[in-house]
């Protein structure tokens, strides 16, 4: 069990990844925090399947771009279980638009989600990590942050505004016993990919190497490889996870 006697909070964990990465850590000995926005239901059929594998879970409302709630969602965390060791900011949102016709809205709403968001959660649990001298925080970003995607200029920023994020923040706290890093996903059997059409999804396909697209438990093994005491002498560090879509 690589994360027996571990805490737990992953944001937007109701569904897709953030429930993939719930499970998997689950089944390596965490307990977990389910946050959701909206879906109560579905973020409480997941603690259900992580008390299933005989784990404890519990789930809380938040919304993560909101410094106040986000703060009530990590206190919430250390009042259930008494700690909280590993932190994933996983909560996204896409708003797509070219330049043109995106909303001063559509551009500030991604970004107070997808990047205030990670600082938010993460500013409001950095006291207590430094206090108990460990932690690890892990960001999931994107390649459109790499890349650049027409119609995704606010997304885009956002997830690159992780990597930059990411990088000072584990310098800040290298010494601290603070572990900081970042996923880039590139793309997956879920959210933004099945909304596309099937031929922008061949065309994506036609990019990546390996000739598929990825699996939410792809990203859950990779990020528990970040969360385990593996990835100890690792920080700062964006790990591509995109069958070589872009190296």
């Amino acid at each position: 069990m690589l994360l027996e006697g571990k805490t737990a909070v992953i944001t937007g964990s109701s569904r897709g990844i953030g429930r993939a990465i719930s499970l998997g850590f689950a089944r390596e000995g965490a307990s977990i925090v389910v946050n959701y926005l909206k879906e109560r239901e579905k973020a409480e059929a997941v603690v259900k399947e992580i008390e299933g594998l005989g784990r404890k879970a519990c789930a809380i409302q938040a919304d993560v771009s909101n410094y106040e709630q986000a703060e009530g969602l990590l206190k919430g965390a250390v009042d259930r279980f008494g700690q909280v060791d590993i932190l994933v900011n996983n909560a996204g949102l896409n708003w797509d638009a070219t330049l043109g016709k995106m909303t001063v809205e559509m551009w500030q709403k991604v970004l107070d989600v997808n990047l205030t968001g990670v600082f938010n959660c993460t500013r409001a649990v950095i006291g207590h990590m430094q206090g108990r001298g460990s932690g690890k925080i892990i960001n999931i970003s994107s390649v459109v942050g790499q890349i650049g995607v027409i119609g995704t200029a606010n997304y885009a920023a956002a997830k690159a505004g992780i990597f930059g994020f990411t990088k000072a923040l584990a310098k800040e706290q290298a010494r601290k016993g603070i572990n900081v890093n970042a996923l880039a996903l590139g793309y997956f059997e879920t959210g933004i990919l099945l909304r596309l059409t099937p031929q922008v999804q061949q065309n994506i396909l036609q990019q990546i190497p390996m000739g598929r697209f990825g699996k939410e438990e792809e990203v859950a093994q990779a990020a528990l490889f970040l969360a385990s005491g593996a990835s100890n002498y690792i920080t700062g560090q964006i790990i591509h996870v995109n069958g070589g879509f872009y190296m």
